[in-house]
Order: structure tokens, then sequence, then C-alpha cells
């Protein structure tokens, strides 16, 4: 980089990515658990897969985070998905297979996969 130029419009290209962060109301959020448990047991990868298949398919309307423990070290990786208005759903035992689905079932489609998720596993 050998102008301010290209350094804005490097912080331009940064800042039309960034929707991490966006509170809106209307947005449709995947929490990752990635305490020492999560990443152990395989969260990186899964957070990385569901950053990449929401890019992949434009989603502009979701966000991926992290968090710290979510509380079932046994079930990890998990991911929490938020949709305004519906009842949060917990998926357990993540890999980047199940991600996919996910994504593509759930986010995109609106059927929660619910053999996924901690109700499936526990019983």
């Amino acid at each position: 980089m050998k102008t301010l130029e290209e350094l804005m419009a490097l912080r331009d290209a940064a800042k039309a990515q960034m929707t991490a962060r966006d509170d809106s109301t209307e947005v449709t959020r995947i929490v990752v658990g990635m305490a020492t448990c999560g990443i152990a047991a395989g969260a990186r990868p899964v957070m990385a897969k569901f950053v990449e298949e929401t890019a992949k398919r434009g989603l502009k309307h979701v966000t991926v985070s992290q968090t710290g423990c979510i509380g079932m070290c046994q079930y990890e990786p998990i991911a929490e998905v938020l949709v305004p208005g519906e009842e949060k759903v917990t998926y357990v035992q993540l890999t980047e297979e199940k991600v996919a689905r996910i994504v593509a079932d759930h986010i995109v489609n609106g059927n929660p996969v619910y053999e996924y998720t901690v109700g499936a596993v526990t019983k």
C-alpha cells in the first residue's frame, strides 16, 4: 500500500463486509460457543464454515458471532440460532457438513434441522 487512497479503499471494503456486530432486531444471529471446551472439540472450523456458508449465499440479514461457554461441554461444538420472533434453536455436536445443512435448511428455508439439536441428542 503506497497511498492514502489505497488505504481508504481497503477500509471501505472491510466496512462493507462488516455485519458481524449488526444489532438490528431483524437480523438472524448464529452464535458459536468458543470457550476452551468448544475450541478443543472443533468449534473453530465450525465457526469458519458458518461464516463461509453465509457469505457464499450473500445472507446480509445473518450475523455470525462467538460467545464463551454455553454450559453443555459434552455436546460441543455448539451453535445457537436466534431468528427474530422465533424460539432459539441450539445445535450440538456440530461438524462442517452439519453447518452446510443448517444454513441451507434452517437459515435459508426456515426449517430447523431438529436431528442436530440438543433435544434430539439428549433423548
